[in-house]
């Protein structure tokens, strides 16, 4: 019988919470963020309605009800303009983007050292940097194995300019950034210039926190710093004061789950003028011409935000915020600290009758500056590895909403897949189509993992859930 046919639907609110008291007894800090429960039933009641157990807040956050109801009341409630004109509608428009402008910096703590530009999510924020950061054949660009494609991609806007670009690699065994490198790295390449080093305050594939005092390290050693803060401020505060990366992105509906298609750049207001744009579009120029070859951009954040922002959307950029204010970053951030500990320690509790672990956590064993993201894989009583996609499909089954595959992470993936460049590049030189399939077949090596993350309204139930689903791999063999 295959394992399929094993696995039966068993829906979270049958399932036994008797040991939700011991839970509690072993995290009493838990309690304080009970409002959380109540918070779910009201706002996000769609979840035990569909009984649906999520599982994926670092892919995106769940939007709560009141936030799409304020803000399709007030789209009913009033007239909205292209705010590239100015008419009364137009004015209108221009006023609540430059009010979600205005809050964004607030939210960040960051209105007297930053400007911020919206873009359609992070990896438009990062292409921004990409595109127009001055690199040259006398630059070089830094990055961590630790980084999503939309930050490694940077690298081709660097080569195509010259540039060189260097990778810090991370530790196998808690897949934080190997501090040794990085400080020998950051004390290179002291005869180039334009030097910039990006990596992510907590990575959107292990949950690892990198230490954030990197920034003013690197900055004091003359490199500009890129931190990609996307996977780190939907459950923790950043505190644009205290750290000053020159250059930072993030997305919103990663924060609070609607609206998608908006992000932010937030740019130090010392570094605006070192970002070269390399062309021009409606909204961004002052002045052009066709007759003559001349273009004169803004010389404000418009610069780069090419042509008509969401001005639809952004109100509820405010209102989002505004929301999670409300609820308290901190005690997301609790509640969220709380469950990961809870589950890792559960996860590895998980034993085949001969002794074998059922799943194999990447990185950090325990909760120590992470955030709510585990990446593992499965083993059969023998010891072989689930591939991902077989246990995305049992997940479905059960109606749990969990990630699979490399995460646009390839460097973690390498990593704990314990790949070697010289294996990788006979592959890639090789190969005109890559595939995946053709790729395993080639390694010989099973590659990517399976990822749950936590977030604002996740509870335990939602984590005894994911054990039940586990445990039903206990003693059975992969066929």
């Amino acid at each position: 019988m295959g394992i399929l046919k094993i696995f039966r639907k068993e829906q979270p609110e049958n399932l036994n919470t008797s040991g939700y008291e011991e839970f509690l007894k072993v995290y009493p800090e838990f309690s304080e963020t009970a409002f959380l429960d109540d918070l779910r039933n009201k706002e996000y009641k769609r979840l035990d309605k569909k009984q649906h157990v999520y599982l994926d807040y670092t892919g995106g956050n769940l939007y709560s009800e009141s936030l799409l109801r304020e803000h399709l009341e007030y789209l009913k409630e009033n007239l909205f303009g292209n705010p590239h004109s100015t008419n009364p509608s137009s004015l209108l428009a221009t006023k609540k983007a430059e009010d979600a402008r205005s809050y964004v910096l607030k939210y960040f703590n960051a209105e007297d050292d930053y400007m911020c530009i919206f873009t359609l999510n992070s990896s438009g924020a990062l292409k921004i940097v990409g595109e127009c950061y001055p690199f040259n054949s006398t630059s070089h660009f830094l990055l961590s194995y630790d980084n999503h494609n939309s930050v490694n991609g940077i690298r081709e806007f660097a080569k195509n300019q010259g540039a060189s670009f260097s990778y810090i690699p991370i530790n196998y065994e808690d897949l934080r950034i190997n501090e040794q490198a990085l400080y020998s790295s950051l004390d290179s390449y002291s005869e180039k210039s334009n030097k910039l080093f990006a990596f992510p305050a907590q990575s959107n594939v292990s949950g690892v926190k990198h230490p954030l005092k990197y920034i003013d390290e690197a900055r004091s050693k003359g490199w500009d710093v890129l931190l990609d803060a996307a996977a780190f401020v939907p459950s923790s505060r950043l505190d644009l004061k205290k750290v000053q990366p020159d250059f930072v992105c993030v997305s919103f509906y990663k924060i609070f789950g609607y609206p998608t298609g908006i992000g932010a750049l937030l740019v130090r207001k010392e570094m605006f003028s070192k970002l070269k744009k390399p062309w021009f579009a409606g909204g961004t120029v002052k002045l052009a011409s066709v007759l003559v070859d001349k273009h004169y951009l803004t010389h404000n954040h418009e610069r780069f935000e090419d042509g008509t922002i969401n001005y639809l959307g952004l109100p509820a950029v405010e209102n989002g915020l505004r929301f999670i204010e409300s609820v308290g970053i901190e005690n997301i951030n609790k509640r969220v600290s709380v469950l990961t500990d809870f589950t890792l320690k559960k996860m590895q509790e998980l034993k085949h009758s001969n002794g074998r672990n059922l799943i194999q956590v990447f990185g950090p064993q325990d909760n120590y500056s992470r955030g709510g993201t585990i990446i593992f894989n499965y083993f059969d009583v023998n010891g072989k590895k689930y591939p991902f996609d077989y246990i995305q499909e049992l997940s479905n089954s059960e109606n749990i909403s969990l990630r699979t595959g490399c995460f646009c992470n390839p460097g973690i993936d390498e990593v704990n897949t314990c790949l070697n460049t010289e294996e990788l590049k006979n592959y890639f030189d090789s190969r005109e189509i890559i595939d995946y399939n053709e790729m395993y077949d080639f390694l010989g090596k099973l590659r990517g993992a399976v990822r749950i993350s936590m977030g604002i309204v996740s509870n335990y139930s939602d984590i005894e859930y994911f054990l039940s689903f586990s445990r039903k791999f206990l003693d059975k063999e992969l066929n």
